[in-house]
């Protein structure tokens, strides 16, 4: 199955609606440009909603993409991988976890979805159990990916036709920032050493450890890179492919995103290769501490909303700037014009 059977072309943000929040801006209460990036966040959201003023962020939507990772066993995480599965239930049955904290104060919901935890369940989401270590086998089957991306697919329309008009993926998974190494390196001809970060907080040894699995899986994988689904297949997971693939259905769908750290953006990378023109459709909402997530955004063309040192992921760096993106709205929809206020503009 090739790309193009996956995924429809997907079109771009309204290029009119654009030109007309830039003009828009320009008839606001302030100096041309003051409010700086909050204007264009909101020029962005007039195009991809195609109106102008953009309608406010009534409904926005956090989906945690959880699934654990063969290559936990190989020493590159300082937390055990049980805690995975205790995570998943503080996100999506406590309601205690960071992500939670920081969408409810921006008014967003969060659920989880299985994609691949290592434990026995059953579900409209689930893959498989784990996944392979990728330094020395593949992550999973032929079969498999193909069922992930269309997970991933599935629950981006199910967000959609419920009404969220804004969406965020977040990830959770023990040893998901080796995978997300490989990816980044991979898409963007950047060497292991480069791309290594210390994830949940490695000690040295631990970054040596981390630094060779990444190695391995890149040269496992370094004939594939013309073929998005075959490289999620070899050296991702299956979470991070359904991430990837709601990434790039939110963008068919016609439905802006806020991008998280690390896991997200490399997701986000193979997201515009799986459905090329997707990117127009995303705002990266933080720049994560991870040394590969710079190199990411960067290869993107995406500047970060907040920067604020985290990385804890869950999609939590999104969250935290979208209380700025209602803002930024509510800039294009309730400040007053110049004409309206009757004060003079500039000449």
């Amino acid at each position: 199955m090739t790309e193009p059977d996956l995924f429809p072309p997907v079109t771009p943000p309204d290029a009119d609606m654009h030109r007309a929040g830039l003009d828009h801006q320009l008839t606001l209460t302030k100096p041309v440009g003051s409010l700086g990036r909050l204007e264009e966040i909101g020029v962005w959201l007039s195009a991809c909603q195609g109106c102008c003023p953009p309608n406010r962020i009534s409904d926005p939507s956090v989906v945690v993409f959880a699934g654990d990772h063969g290559v936990a066993a190989h020493g590159v995480s300082a937390y055990p991988a049980e805690v995975s599965l205790q995570m998943a239930h503080n996100i999506g049955e406590v309601g205690g976890a960071g992500v939670n904290v920081l969408a409810r104060a921006a008014g967003a919901r969060v659920q989880v979805a299985d994609i691949s935890l290592d434990h026995d369940a059953t579900g409209p989401d689930r893959v498989r159990r784990g996944c392979g270590a990728i330094n020395i086998e593949d992550a999973m089957t032929q079969e498999e990916v193909l069922r992930a991306i269309e997970v991933g697919k599935r629950i981006a329309d199910r967000e959609v036709d419920s009404g969220a008009n804004l969406l965020i993926a977040g990830d959770l998974g023990i040893g998901n920032t080796t995978p997300s190494a490989v990816l980044i390196g991979l898409a963007t001809g950047t060497e292991p050493v480069v791309v290594v970060g210390r994830g949940s907080g490695i000690d040295d040894e631990g970054w040596k450890r981390k630094t060779a699995v990444v190695r391995d899986a890149m040269f496992r994988a370094r004939d594939l890179k013309h073929d998005p689904v075959a490289v999620l297949r070899t050296v991702s997971s299956p979470d991070m492919t359904a991430m990837a693939a709601f990434l790039a259905q939110a963008a068919v769908r016609r439905t802006p995103v806020l991008l998280d750290g690390v896991v997200v953006t490399a997701a986000a990378l193979w997201a515009e290769r799986l459905a090329p023109g997707s990117a127009a459709w995303w705002m990266a909402g933080h720049r994560s501490v991870e040394p590969a997530h710079s190199i990411a955004l960067a290869h993107l063309g995406k500047q970060p909303i907040v920067e604020l040192g985290m990385r804890l992921g869950e999609g939590s760096g999104a969250a935290a700037a979208l209380p700025l993106v209602r803002v930024a709205v509510d800039i294009m929809r309730d400040m007053t014009t110049f004409e309206s206020a009757g004060v003079s503009g500039a000449h």
